[in-house]
């Protein structure tokens, strides 16, 4: 039986989920316009207020004039997948996988497009050799593993005179990692990550260069409608005027230009990196001085500043099997979220057992100071558990 204390305080609020992550600090439905609920997406007002969530994004996220941005159903997942089936095939691909979503990325280009490809993988905490990237193939990657705790450091590995096109599902990166645009033609990701908003829409952005492959380029397989964009070597423009490619959410779109309008508020997207930057500090140097655990990625150059992977190395624990690990996690998350402290910080199912802890900008540093004395407690009354 632990005799450890429990601690006096808890955070302010314990969300510390990956998706959907916790709401911006302040966060009221009070603060949202609401006029265009219950009105069609095509009226004036709502196809306003989604091309104004478009031109939000543009200007936050400094996304250059020529680019495209559509949003779209199917949230992250949903984005991607338009991009694949509708561009991939023209070349060669470049696959590299290095968590649970690059792997199904995988999965859609070598089992249901069958294109061809060359996959690149590296297990949980590690990246694959970037340098394998060939100039004239397609590339597809995710920006940061939001199920590993992994991102790729830059984009210096990108040649600037590519000839294919760079595809990045950059789901829990955008707003909390610098983005170089010049690099990059297909990047998506969904409301409910970095921002705190509400789930099944997705943000697809495209260089000049992906629109072009649109233009000139027809996929021999049937494309369902959520993912048409273009008809007769002429590209959907509607789609990246607000006109949705089906219903969209109204509510969830004001939800997603409140969060906007939060960041804007900080002073920018750079303030928002700042936060999230913060955040891993706080964890980094718990971590630091913490005996039985350490970031599933060793290397600080590759570490997530938004899904933080946390693995429990205590022997007493580390050496158990899979499944004994497995329950350990469990035991120990629920006791969190029993008393409020934590909610959702179990690893991914798919990931190594441990645990992951977003840090992305909508969550206070000073509930991170909070939630590690709980983190020492609960490891302290599970493991105490095992004798």
């Amino acid at each position: 039986m632990s005799t450890a204390a429990k601690p006096a305080v808890r955070p302010d609020r314990a969300h510390f989920s990956s998706g959907p992550c916790a709401k911006r600090p302040g966060w009221s439905p009070d603060n949202l316009k609401l006029e265009s609920l219950g009105r069609s997406h095509r009226s004036k007002l709502g196809k306003s207020r989604l091309k104004l969530a478009i031109d939000k994004t543009r200007a936050v996220l400094k996304i250059p004039a020529d680019y495209r941005i559509g949003i779209m159903p199917g949230s992250d997942t949903g984005a991607i997948e338009a991009a694949f089936w509708s561009m991939l095939g023209a070349r060669p691909v470049d696959v590299f996988a290095f968590e649970s979503f690059g792997e199904d990325w995988v999965t859609d280009i070598t089992k249901q497009l069958k294109v061809d490809a060359t996959t690149h993988k590296a297990g949980y905490g590690q990246l694959p050799d970037l340098s394998k990237a060939r100039k004239d193939a397609d590339i597809v990657f995710t920006w940061n593993g939001t199920t590993s705790g992994v991102k790729v450091p830059n984009g210096d590995w990108i040649a600037a005179d590519r000839e294919g096109l760079t595809f990045c599902d950059a789901t829990s990166a955008v707003f909390a990692m610098p983005i170089p645009w010049d690099k990059i033609d297909v990047l998506t990701y969904s409301w409910q990550k970095v921002l705190g908003g509400e789930g099944a829409h997705g943000i697809l952005i495209l260089s000049p260069r992906a629109i072009e492959r649109l233009q000139t380029y027809t996929p021999k397989w049937p494309m369902p409608k959520l993912f048409r964009m273009a008809k007769g070597g002429a590209v959907t423009e509607g789609i990246f005027e607000g006109e949705t490619i089906n219903t969209p959410s109204m509510l969830a779109t004001e939800d997603y230009l409140d969060a906007l309008n939060w960041v804007e508020g900080l002073g920018g997207v750079e303030a928002a990196f700042k936060r999230s930057d913060a955040n891993l500090a706080v964890l980094d140097a718990w971590v630091a001085k913490t005996p039985w655990v350490e970031f599933l990625a060793a290397d600080k150059a590759i570490r997530s500043n938004t899904s933080v992977t946390l693995s429990i190395t205590d022997p007493r624990v580390a050496g158990l099997d899979d499944k004994g690990q497995q329950d350990f996690v469990k035991k120990f998350v629920a006791l969190l979220e029993k008393e409020n402290a934590a909610y959702d910080i179990g690893g991914y199912k798919a990931a190594p057992p441990g645990l992951r802890i977003w840090c992305g900008a909508t969550v206070e540093a000073a509930d991170l100071e909070k939630l590690t004395p709980w983190l020492d407690w609960a490891f302290a009354t599970t493991v105490a558990e095992l004798n």
